[in-house]
């Protein structure tokens, strides 16, 4: 298990994109833009079941994250786990939304959109960190 710093944490709670990157069955990688939060040591992603992404994780539940800022960035590496749990699924996305798009649309959102599909938590357990921009690292 890796351990974030205090300056890696509040650079991940910023509102920001990760870039997950995950492996196709071919052996090639399949990357996709995320909505991410962290939760204690995990990053926390959401997705619409049946995406290539899921289907990935499926197969091979490893994945890695990119989170960047310029030449500032992490990339997060580490076993994934996919919760399909319904309920819990709709709170993260709804959670997802809101830090992106704020309250009043992320109602919306979860309205039109969100509340009418089948949705799955991605939980990455952070097992590595590849650091560029802060303070000491490589």
């Amino acid at each position: 298990m890796a351990n974030l710093t205090d300056e890696q944490r509040r650079y991940l709670e910023d509102v920001r994109f990760a870039v997950l990157a995950t492996m196709n069955p071919s052996g090639t990688p399949q990357q996709t833009v995320m909505w991410y939060y962290l939760d204690g040591d995990d990053l926390v992603m959401n997705t619409m079941r049946g995406r290539k992404k899921d289907r990935n994780l499926l197969l091979a539940p490893r994945a890695s994250a990119c989170v960047e800022d310029g030449y500032r960035y992490l990339t997060l590496t580490g076993p994934i786990t996919l919760d399909d749990d319904p309920v819990s699924a709709q709170v993260d996305i709804a959670r997802l939304a809101t830090r992106y798009h704020g309250r009043e649309q992320a109602e919306q959102m979860m309205r039109d959109d969100f509340s009418k599909q089948e949705r799955v938590t991605l939980r990455l357990a952070i097992e590595g960190i590849d650091a560029h921009g802060f303070g000491g690292d490589a």
